[in-house]
Formats: structure tokens, C-alpha cells, sequence
């Protein structure tokens, strides 16, 4: 079971993470281990780019850092409010965009103005003000991605936690979604982008990449 502290030095750090999987059935399942003692640290405005082949346990990890998931050993330590985009685009079929930064919105305990203020920028920043009024399950599959990114933005966290977050984007929106990044390394946030392969290692500080089961510099 993962402890939670307060980081000091790093907004987001994990050590000693593990976990495993039992795969197969009785009597000749086995124990799969896909993290095996896994260190990784986040400090303050820098963009950190999560590689490996699949299969490697990036979303595991993922999943264990913003405590969707709970290791077999390990901690995890957390300084500041926490965004997370998850790889599957999470939404309400019958609410419409304006209905999930209203309700999202409310899960952050942010004033309805402010709610209101963000979402209008993450509106513009992204590029798609006129499905404000669309019901989710009408959206295309990119638009789904910018909503999905957008929700994780929306509280202005200290720390961003990105898994594959532009699958679906077209180039337009690759582009403004870095503009995005950029901002926010600028203004002294923390951004964890997990990905198949990095094309622009120039836009990153770092990039961690996970093999047999540990991280290390690519």
C-alpha cells in the first residue's frame, strides 16, 4: 500500500514502486511483475516525458501515482493540487461540455466565476467554444480528447498527468496543446506526459523511460 506525504524538494515523487499481476488460472496461474521498484520525481515547472514499449507499465504507474490504483510496495508523494488525463476519455454521455466543467467545476470547490473563467480559456486554448452546448455522446473522438484534457486543466493544478493526451489531435491541435505545456512550465507547474514514442524531445526537460519493470534516463 502506497504512503502519501507531502513532497518538499519535488512536487511529485515516487520510490520504490511495485506491483505485479497474477496472470492465468489456478493451478497454473503466475505472478507477472510489472513494476519492480520504481523511483520517478517531478519538480517544479518541468516537462517530463514517461516512455516504454507496451506492456512496460506505464499506465500502472500512472494509475498509482494519482491513486487510482494501489501498489504492492512503495510511496508516493504529492505537493499541490493534482490533474490527471487518462488515456480513455472519461465522460457523461447526456451532459453536455458546459455540463462537465460545471460539474468537474464543483468537484475542485472552485467558485462558479472562476469555473466559468477557466473554462472560457480552455474554450479558446483548445479550439472548440461552439460544442460547448454538445452532448458528449455527439462529439468526435478528437473533440472527446480536448474535453478529456481540458477537465484536467481545469483546476489550474500544480501537477498535470498526461497519458497519451493527444491521441486523436490533428496537427492544429498538437500544436496548441505544447502551447498549452508551455504555459504551464512557464508558470512554474509540472507536467508528466506518458507516450508510445517522442517526436519532439526538444519540448521536454526529460524523458524517463520504463524497462523490466524500473525507470531510468532514455
Amino acid at each position: 500500500m502506497a504512503t502519501v506525504v507531502t513532497a518538499v524538494e519535488s512536487v511529485l515523487e515516487a520510490r520504490g514502486i511495485e506491483k505485479s499481476y497474477r496472470r492465468g488460472v489456478w493451478p497454473v496461474a503466475r505472478r507477472q511483475d510489472v513494476l519492480r521498484g520504481v523511483d520517478l520525481a517531478l519538480r517544479p515547472g518541468e516537462v517530463v516525458g514517461l516512455v516504454g514499449e507496451n506492456g512496460s507499465g506505464k499506465s500502472t504507474l500512472m494509475k498509482i501515482l494519482v491513486g487510482a490504483l494501489r501498489p504492492d510496495a512503495g510511496t508516493v508523494a504529492v505537493s499541490g493540487r493534482l490533474g490527471y488525463c487518462p488515456q480513455e476519455p472519461v465522460f457523461y454521455e447526456r451532459l453536455t461540455c458546459d455540463e462537465h466543467f460545471e460539474l468537474f467545476g464543483r468537484a475542485y470547490k472552485m467558485s462558479a466565476e472562476d469555473e466559468r473563467r477557466s473554462r472560457r480559456n480552455l474554450y479558446a486554448a483548445l479550439g472548440f467554444e461552439r460544442y460547448a452546448g454538445t452532448r458528449a455522446d455527439q462529439l468526435s473522438g478528437g473533440t472527446l480528447a480536448k474535453l478529456n484534457l481540458g477537465l484536467a486543466l481545469l483546476g489550474d493544478p500544480e501537477v498535470l498527468l498526461l497519458d497519451e493526451p493527444y491521441a486523436g489531435f490533428d496537427w492544429d491541435t498538437y500544436l496548441k496543446f505544447w502551447d498549452l505545456v508551455a504555459g504551464r512550465r512557464q508558470a512554474g507547474r509540472s507536467v508528466l506526459i506518458i507516450s508510445h514514442f517522442v517526436t519532439d524531445e526538444g519540448r521536454f526537460d526529460r524523458i524517463v523511460q520504463l524497462r523490466d519493470g524500473r525507470a531510468g534516463p532514455r
